[in-house]
């Protein structure tokens, strides 16, 4: 379900916890803080949302909110690791060079707050979700399965990402193994598995309207910030990048292609 007062109010909400994060970041200018953040302000809409609209968290509601959270703590903390090993993203760091002095008040409207609406925007099944039905129907449990699916196929995707990272004899070479060897970006693919798990769920209450958030999130993995942004400047720093791409599917994970 969809109320109009508590979807403003978990904006507001969304909006608030990020203006804090951009006042903390102000101290090193570093927006890459933000990125942890980013699965907790999805399930911070859900959860504003359904305790003003006064829908307890039980039966299906509950087991959304369950899955949703551990989500995104997993995601928090392996951006938050990521983060401590590598730094500031460079993508953050183009920007800021770019806005010069007037980054520091101009990144809280193009990063932050930014942020904060678009991850109102994904947050739509979830919000559905978590103010529906508490009936666990078939479609709510199919949608549950897939997206605890999508759960652990990202999460393994990012640890034998971070594992072959941390080995230093794979310094400027390209992981071909596991999960990324039929696909360039499993762990988006798992995210968009994740979530259009949550949107199934959301769609047992008959909110199609909460779909929305599901091409969102879908078209900024492949169009946005994450298969296009990552590739950008990847080819120059790792040059067995190029037959990698050849070979393998962006995307979906598919057999690999031979010449």
């Amino acid at each position: 379900m969809f109320f109009l007062e508590p979807a403003l109010l978990a904006l507001f909400g969304v909006g608030l916890l990020m203006a804090c994060v951009w006042a903390a970041h102000l101290r090193d200018e570093d927006a890459s803080i933000i990125d942890p953040f980013w699965g907790i302000a999805i399930v911070a809409v859900g959860a504003i949302h359904a305790v003003a609209a006064g829908a307890p968290l039980r039966g299906a509601r509950l087991a959304v909110a369950l899955v949703a959270g551990a989500w995104a703590l997993r995601l928090a903390m392996h951006l938050r690791a990521r983060h401590r090993i590598e730094g500031p993203d460079r993508r953050y760091q183009a920007m800021r060079e770019a806005r010069g002095g007037a980054w520091w008040w101009q990144s809280l409207f193009v990063v932050f707050l930014l942020q904060a609406i678009l991850a109102w925007v994904v947050a739509l099944p979830l919000l559905a979700s978590m103010s529906g039905s508490t009936a666990i129907t078939p479609l709510v449990a199919l949608g549950l399965m897939t997206a605890v699916a999508g759960f652990i196929y990202e999460s393994v995707a990012d640890g034998q990402l971070a594992n072959f990272k941390a080995n230093p004899a794979n310094e400027g070479r390209v992981m071909q193994t596991g999960l990324w060897r039929n696909s360039r970006h499993p762990n988006y693919f798992g995210e968009a598995v994740f979530w259009f798990g949550v949107t199934l769920t959301a769609l047992a209450s008959g909110a199609w309207w909460s779909a929305l958030g599901f091409v969102l999130i879908t078209f900024m993995l492949l169009r946005v910030s994450g298969v296009v942004l990552t590739e950008k400047s990847i080819a120059s720093r790792r040059p067995d990048y190029v037959e990698y791409v050849k070979a393998t599917s962006s995307f979906v994970p598919l057999p690999r292609r031979t010449n």
